[in-house]
């Protein structure tokens, strides 16, 4: 379906019974609202109503011209948008990657708006700051910031029958799904758009009074996921308050909600019932 969020106008899959507990459905870079395919049918089946957008940039009508339009207050403006359009006054919120860092700052920010959080791979932004600044092992895992934030990405990415764009997801994702991903970024200004994530800064520059996290949480990180350092793993639980619970997966790429859908799964019905 498509739903009009100010000039804006959102592609999002709904699924689910309409008197289930919303669940808001954040996806990261470079994938679609698809990366939640394995996740949604445990999430419908346990009574949940589940709301996975494409997200600014993806979406067709949702694609604004200039790096500025995507700042993280207004990605997040974004969702809460989403959920007003919907009738929605709070939901569980679930973020992967970009998903994660728009979640964790919606929870900080906009606490009233969020049931509760479960955050998958990047961790909490304060925390992601602290071991940019203060870890050599996480500086050296943000190197590829420098070129994300490049003019030269995003054909680079696509280049030599888009090899850069594969190697992101390696052998973990299925590369029909990969296709998918490829096939939409591949679309005129869509890759572009999605770079403009990393191009306006929201990961590097810090924000002023971004609040601990009150809401219930679960964050859930895997060894083999080379997005944060330890530090930032561990240093992410002194900046949540409410009940936390802290998840690493073994063998598990950067890619859990696909790789590993029943844990993820498993983590968020958890999370919910709680």
């Amino acid at each position: 379906m498509q739903v009009p969020v100010g000039d804006l106008v959102f592609d999002v899959e709904v699924s689910g019974p309409e008197g289930g507990d919303p669940v808001l459905l954040l996806h990261g870079f470079p994938q679609s609202r698809r990366a939640w395919d394995p996740i949604v049918p445990a999430l419908r089946a346990a009574g949940l109503r589940t709301i996975a957008p494409d997200q600014r940039g993806y979406s067709d009508g949702a694609r604004p011209a200039g790096t500025d339009a995507y700042a993280l207050p207004l990605l997040a403006g974004d969702a809460l948008g989403l959920l007003d359009a919907l009738g929605i006054e709070s939901a569980h919120v679930v973020g992967h990657d970009w998903g994660s860092v728009v979640a964790w700052y919606l929870a900080a920010r906009h606490a009233d708006r969020v049931r509760t959080l479960t955050a998958v791979s990047f961790p909490h932004l304060e925390a992601y700051w602290y071991a940019l600044r203060n870890d050599p092992e996480q500086r050296q895992l943000s190197q590829y910031l420098a070129y994300f934030v490049s003019p030269d990405s995003t054909a680079g990415l696509l280049a030599d029958d888009a090899a850069q764009f594969r190697s992101l997801f390696g052998d973990a994702v299925d590369p029909r799904q990969v296709k998918h991903y490829l096939d939409l970024h591949s679309r005129p200004g869509v890759l572009d758009a999605a770079l403009n994530w990393y191009r306006s800064g929201s990961l590097l520059a810090e924000h002023e009074g971004l609040d601990p996290v009150t809401v219930p949480t679960t964050y859930i990180s895997s060894d083999a996921d080379m997005a944060a350092s330890r530090l930032a793993v561990d240093r992410t639980a002194e900046h949540v308050t409410g009940p936390y619970r802290f998840v690493r997966l073994a063998g598990i790429t950067h890619w859990q909600p696909e790789q590993a859908p029943e844990r993820v799964a498993e983590e968020i019905l958890r999370r919910v019932d709680q």
